[in-house]
């Protein structure tokens, strides 16, 4: 520690160039925890079914393939299971396709039992809802959203799902409102629109009898593995063969099927850290080089090869740390926001702390070529030069 005070002398040599290399690599370590808590997320989604109290059962092979409508039975049958539901991906937006919305069938019966008690709803409208054929219920954020009310006519455009006559549009009448009751989950339902299965199923061209995934409700979650297992044993060997998987890992599994999320946010990150390799290496080359006939003084004061070697080493570490932990840490109280924006999605601080051992990484790479440089520094030659 006795030579902190000449290691943070020298890192603010150049105050402005000293400035400008933090904030670049303070940028590099803030996109690197959010990409890495993301991706964290991603990779440990469905690392266990333990302890979950509501699962999903979708098709093994993917959630894009349908399920017969015959199976309800079977899957409400196995021994654990309170209530079963069944839902459809409807794939829909409204007016123009940067308005997306999470327009469900569901089938009313079971899934407001399934869901008892988790959302609000105003009776008269529950009861308006049950009445009307082509009835939806809106959750409240995106009424407001799209400034609309009870009694308006809603045209969604499915992006899947033709009706009888060809048509991709679909008319719904708002009757009332829904919000989570938990305030915590208000957000993975801001998108939300339900309607009645039996309207989709009727009125739909093709795929009738079928639908996207069951949900399950569990007696004691603490079964709920051998729950799971028991309703993949029913269809094993089958020509629909099914992945139950807990609830909250679903919506996870989905944007998995877009595609390799962890290898796009691993390709962003090694783009960044490359381009931060060049940055920070090059300061750290311009520093030492202008600074050549000092470091020849400090040899002729009896510092050795291997003390300027390391203090230009603790140099590179000191700023690569600083700027580590400010950007992780800015990072770090990102995360709800982006909780917000992934809907569903769980995050956790553990994926920040590869961070430290990337700075320390950086700095060796960065820190060595100009630390050797010094290292191998020719007093007379240095010292030649400065005049």
């Amino acid at each position: 520690m006795k030579y902190f005070p000449l290691i943070w002398a020298t890192l603010w040599r150049k105050k402005a160039r000293t400035i400008f290399t933090l904030l670049s690599v303070i940028v590099a370590f803030l996109l690197f925890g959010v990409l890495e808590t993301v991706d964290y997320a991603f990779s440990h989604a469905g690392a266990g079914v333990t302890g979950a109290d509501k699962l999903i059962t979708t098709n093994k092979y993917s959630i894009v393939l349908s399920l017969p409508f015959s199976d309800t039975q079977q899957i409400g049958s196995v021994p654990g299971v309170a209530e079963v539901t069944w839902l459809t991906w409807f794939g829909a937006y409204y007016q123009e396709s940067k308005n997306f919305v999470f327009a469900v069938p569901i089938d009313s019966e079971t899934y407001f039992k399934l869901h008892q008690g988790e959302f609000i709803v105003n009776d008269e409208q529950m009861q308006a809802y049950r009445n009307m054929r082509t009835g939806a219920l809106v959750n409240a954020a995106l009424m407001k959203r799209f400034g609309w009310k009870v009694g308006d006519k809603v045209p969604l455009h499915s992006t899947i799902w033709t009706q009888k006559d060809g048509s991709l549009d679909w008319t719904f009448d708002i009757v009332g409102s829904f919000d989570a009751k938990d305030p915590t989950q208000a957000s993975q339902q801001a998108s939300s629109i339900w309607f009645h299965y039996e309207l989709f199923d009727e009125g739909r061209s093709f795929g009738k009898g079928t639908v996207g995934w069951f949900e399950e409700r569990i007696n004691d979650p603490s079964q709920s593995l051998n729950v799971a297992n028991r309703i993949d044993a029913l269809f094993a060997n089958s020509s629909n063969e099914t992945k139950t998987q807990p609830a909250n890992d679903f919506a996870m599994t989905f944007v998995k099927q877009i595609g390799d999320i962890g290898f796009v946010l691993r390709a962003i990150l090694s783009a960044v850290f490359f381009t931060l390799l060049f940055l920070t290496g090059n300061t750290m080359m311009q520093s030492v080089r202008e600074r050549i006939p000092e470091l020849a003084v400090l040899k002729t004061l009896g510092f050795g090869d291997g003390k300027v070697l390391t203090l230009v080493l603790a140099e590179a570490l000191l700023l690569c740390l600083i700027a580590a932990v400010v950007g992780l840490a800015l990072s770090y109280a990102a995360l709800p926001v982006i909780k917000q924006g992934l809907q569903g999605v769980e995050l956790s601080p553990i994926a920040l702390i590869p961070g430290i051992g990337a700075a320390i990484l950086l700095a060796l790479i960065v820190g060595m070529p100009p630390a050797l440089r010094a290292m191998r520094l020719n007093i007379v030659e240095a010292l030649a030069k400065k005049r």
